[in-house]
């Protein structure tokens, strides 16, 4: 069709042309390539037309009509993908979803296998396992997981430790250092406990459950005494069982697959520990305010945290 297209441009007459092409063993009739010419899309291509647009708009920043930069929702597979669209007001089916990112080659980003060791105190009496792989909450704060992982840079290796609510999923603190020492797990803490006060809901004493595993790091005198003097349960997992924290080695591995491995969030390698800090920043930021979590019915860690609160405190009924 659209060589008789090209030819009628030029001046030939479309019959002469179907004539030439079916004496060369190609069967066409004119009116075939009317039809052709007069048919109009179906509904089913412009529905999908307006869902690719859709995903595109959302997976990339536009100027001028070019792909100017990526956000976080390209990160996003077939079910999460479709959470955020109809959050947005598109009414979208799986299938439909599902055929569109096909055509658009889209598969959102998938895990890399890693091995994770930890290393022991080599001495000293560390705290018991407390949860037992039960990593549920009944309301924020009562039980935070934290562990750290470690990024390559040009300067040396950078180490990011991150501490987890359990019932938001919310990255509550997080800090990086060039160094493993006791202040990497320390300053998060104290910085945890900080932002629930400036959030305006204060850890209680006696209240919450501090789970890490068996690094020496988490058996420090420093750190369980502070977690004595603020009245939280110090809680480890035993050593080489990545199931015993199960919850946080996923926590890192996310944030190694959406945030160190891509560049989304930070463009070029990373040379130095302001590289990351730059963009674990970022990271955390959109983790915590936009990233749909499948764990918590598809919304945000802090919009989760908010609508718990909310139900706290239910709006006076009119008399």
């Amino acid at each position: 069709m659209g060589f008789i297209d090209s030819m009628r441009s030029q001046g030939h007459a479309v019959e002469s042309v179907c004539r030439v092409l079916r004496e060369q063993g190609c069967q066409v009739a004119a009116r075939t390539y009317r039809a052709w010419r007069r048919a109009r899309p179906s509904a089913r291509s412009v529905a999908d037309a307006y869902v690719m647009n859709a995903v595109l708009a959302a997976c990339y920043v536009w100027k001028d009509g070019i792909k100017d930069a990526a956000t976080p929702v390209l990160l996003y597979g077939r079910r999460k993908m479709l959470v955020h669209l109809r959050r947005q007001g598109l009414e979208v089916s799986h299938t439909q979803l599902a055929r569109c990112l096909n055509l658009l080659g889209h598969k959102g980003i998938r895990r890399a296998k890693t091995v994770r060791t930890t290393v022991q105190a080599s001495a000293g009496v560390r705290a018991d396992d407390l949860l037992g792989r039960n990593f549920t909450a009944d309301a924020p704060d009562t039980v935070w997981v934290t562990d750290f992982t470690y990024v390559r840079t040009w300067a040396g290796f950078v180490y990011v430790a991150f501490i987890l609510d359990v019932f938001s999923r919310r990255i509550v603190a997080w800090h990086a250092a060039t160094s493993k020492h006791t202040d990497l797990v320390m300053t998060p803490l104290r910085m945890a406990l900080w932002q629930r006060v400036r959030d305006g809901h204060p850890v209680r004493a006696g209240t919450l459950i501090h789970h890490s595993d068996a690094g020496s790091q988490y058996t420090s005198i420093r750190l369980t005494g502070h977690l004595e003097l603020a009245e939280i349960a110090a809680s480890i997992g035993s050593v080489g069982d990545a199931l015993d924290n199960a919850m946080m080695e996923s926590g890192n591995g996310l944030y190694k697959t959406e945030c160190i491995r891509t560049t989304i969030f930070h463009q070029g390698p990373y040379k130095t520990l302001a590289d990351v800090e730059f963009a674990t920043a970022a990271w955390v930021d959109w983790y915590n305010h936009d990233r749909l979590h499948s764990g918590i019915g598809m919304v945000p860690p802090v919009e989760y945290e908010q609508a718990h609160y909310a139900a706290l405190k239910p709006e006076p009924q009119p008399v």
